[in-house]
């Protein structure tokens, strides 16, 4: 009898003990998911990296939130390739090429983060591309439809005409109602054919032919010169950093096409 009690009382603890064990063999697996459906795991990493992309404060109720969207999207994910639609051309092609996008996303973050520019590139190309100031222009000018029109704008100008008065008729209608004014601006911003004229031109100058561009026929007074306000270092940077992150991911481009074999 003793013996008999011994061993049932050694067979309960056993079970015990095995029914312990295979609990804190699972607890890793259950923590690593968030969800299992139909068989198929959603992990719990994912779960993480969509609170993380909403940018919100993690709250219980936003956790729930998210992981019942993943329930919900890998319950309709089953149900399309349960249909076949992963085969369908339309959506193999958009598949395809959302991998190549994601893929090059991350190669250009991969790139970037191996080479980022310097400061002594930055400033650099501040000196080379800012640094240098220039001329800006005051100008004022007239926008007629033909070269007759703009001759005989210039003859009246000439015969002491008012250019704000004569401007008013101007097709550039912006400019009009201020005279004809364009403001200071580096004549880089024009039109080449415009930015041509402006270059040549000095302060108080009258063109004395019209100049055409696509817009039409152009006559230009030049109310003022100055030399160029210089940005701050500061205020350009973001946009010099972009430029030569640009500069790297078209010589790595050309890298890999030397490189690559196509047929």
């Amino acid at each position: 009898m003793t013996s008999a009690r011994s061993l049932r009382s050694i067979s309960r603890i056993s079970a015990a003990l095995m029914a312990a064990a295979l609990a804190v063999a699972a607890a890793p697996a259950v923590a690593q998911n968030t969800a299992v459906v139909n068989g198929r795991a959603i992990k719990t990493e994912t779960l993480n990296r969509f609170i993380a992309e909403i940018g919100r404060p993690e709250t219980p109720e936003l956790r729930n939130a998210v992981r019942e969207e993943l329930i919900s999207r890998e319950i309709l994910t089953q149900e399309a390739e349960k249909r076949g639609l992963a085969q369908d051309p339309n959506v193999a092609f958009q598949l395809q090429t959302s991998r190549q996008q994601v893929l090059v996303q991350a190669l250009v973050k991969s790139e970037l983060e191996r080479n980022p520019v310097t400061d002594a590139e930055l400033r650099q190309a501040y000196e080379q591309q800012v640094g240098k100031g220039g001329k800006e222009v005051n100008a004022r000018h007239i926008l007629v439809k033909s070269e007759a029109e703009a001759k005989a704008i210039i003859q009246q100008l000439k015969a002491g005409a008012s250019f704000e008065k004569l401007a008013a008729k101007s097709l550039d209608t912006g400019s009009a109602a201020a005279g004809g004014s364009l403001g200071w601006a580096n004549p880089d911003m024009y039109v080449p054919p415009f930015a041509e004229a402006v270059r040549r031109m000095k302060e108080g100058e009258l063109t004395q032919t019209p100049v055409q561009s696509n817009f039409g026929w152009h006559v230009i007074r030049v109310e003022g010169v100055r030399e160029a306000e210089r940005p701050s270092f500061e205020s350009v940077a973001p946009q010099l950093r972009e430029a030569l992150q640009r500069d790297r991911l078209l010589a790595l481009q050309d890298r890999l096409k030397q490189k690559a074999v196509v047929r």
